[in-house]
């Protein structure tokens, strides 16, 4: 069944903004808390029941920062950038205008603001993670910029911040809410929409002092659109995915796309046993590509996918989720720690708020932590960022106060 994925986004994201206004416990106003050093979950009473309580004690998590809610921010969504061990990340919304942050943290839990986004010409609402280019991190925010379309900005590690483009002054694009790719200092993106061709989002390239060139708008016959995940560089050449557009009932797309701008569609996904709708983008291992759908799957379910595919097309879907205690509903990218990939539902697990798995290469999956206990981390949206063999994550709510967390999966 089609559902509009836009619609569901922008939903969820309202959401968030309404839960860091009024939605939160004041216990802990405008300030974060640290969260207790481990965390281990207990052994499944009901194996297989969507309500067991607790997942085998096999995986320790910890949530390493509670957010407030307030100055401090809230509702992180995107992925964590680790610069020297020190990990940098943006919240959706909190701060002083309520319009998000930008925020460093240690992997001790020791958290402080670097930007609090204002609403105005210096952009609002960030989504996805940074990108560092020679110590200085890149961003994107939904909104705000000279015509409220979002921005891409630059920030050093100090505080600094510069707004290097404004988007939906004409056709190059809105919203954006991937994280940028950088190639030989060039950085790429995508815009959910905008682009004046069916209003079905961009591809763009920016330099690091603000030039930008738009690669492409979607909507053409049987092209993409709104492409809501960053791209993935292979040799050269950008892969990436779109939650809508394709020639099968407009359930997405993957695509490549040359640093010049010539753009084709890999793969588009029928809605069913193939998946539907990505939202995250792809890991390059090896050369194949691994990414996660967040609806289609099995003939009985519509929970989401794991799948890998050539940069030739040629998919296979390696893992359809079941719900229930195997998670479902994936929202974020794979991350490629030697060989095996770990990722995050949004959704399902012992409390239906979501979940942390590893997957082969070949397909063995299995759910290693279930969100949702008391003050835990939930809903995960966000891929996990390995240092060192641990990995570290964020979640837009759950924690002390339901601001959302950043915790960390020893493996």
């Amino acid at each position: 069944m089609l559902r509009n994925a836009i619609a569901r986004i922008t939903v969820a994201i309202g959401a968030l903004s309404v839960a860091a206004c009024g939605g939160l416990s004041t216990s802990f106003p405008g300030s974060g808390v640290r969260g207790p050093t481990s965390v281990t979950q207990a052994v499944e009473s009901r194996p297989g029941s969507p309500w067991s309580v607790g997942v085998p004690a096999q995986t320790q998590e910890a949530v390493v920062y509670n957010f407030g809610g307030g100055t401090d921010g809230a509702n992180p969504t995107s992925e964590l950038t680790d610069v020297n061990g020190v990990l940098y990340g943006v919240t959706y919304s909190g701060g002083t205008d309520n319009d998000g942050t930008v925020f460093k943290i240690t992997t001790a839990g020791a958290e402080s603001v670097l930007y609090t986004f204002a609403g105005g010409s210096d952009g609002a609402h960030p989504f996805s993670g940074l990108t560092n280019v020679s110590g200085v991190l890149y961003g994107t925010t939904r909104q705000g910029g000279a015509n409220n379309g979002g921005t891409v900005f630059k920030i050093t590690t100090a505080g600094a911040e510069t707004v290097l483009h404004s988007f939906g002054a004409g056709s190059d694009g809105s919203g954006p809410l991937g994280r940028l790719t950088s190639i030989n200092g060039v950085l790429y993106g995508t815009t959910l929409s905008g682009g004046g061709n069916g209003f079905a989002g961009t591809v763009f390239k920016i330099s690091t002092s603000g030039t930008i060139a738009i690669l492409h708008r979607f909507g053409g016959p049987g092209d993409g659109g709104s492409p809501a995940a960053g791209l993935t560089d292979v040799d050269g050449v950008l892969y990436g995915t779109t939650i809508e557009g394709g020639t099968n009932q407009n359930n997405g797309t993957v695509f490549k796309i040359t640093t010049s701008g010539v753009e084709s569609v890999l793969h588009s996904f029928n809605g069913g046993s193939d998946g539907s709708q990505p939202e995250a983008g792809l890991t390059n291992v090896n050369g194949t590509l691994y990414g996660t759908t967040y609806y289609g799957g099995s003939a009985d379910r519509d929970d989401g996918t794991v799948f890998k595919i050539s940069t030739a097309g040629a998919l296979t879907v390696i893992h359809s989720f079941g719900g229930g205690n195997d998670g479902r509903g994936p929202d974020a990218g794979l991350t490629n720690v030697g060989g095996v990939l770990y990722g995050t539902t949004y959704a399902g697990g012992a409390y239906n708020r979501g979940t942390i798995f590893r997957i082969t290469t070949a397909g063995t999956k299995s759910t290693i932590y279930r969100f949702g206990g008391i003050n835990d981390a939930a809903q995960p949206r966000a891929s996990l960022t390995d240092v060192n063999g641990v990995l570290y994550g964020t979640t837009d709510s759950g924690g002390a106060t339901d601001a959302g967390t950043v915790f960390s999966v020893t493996l």
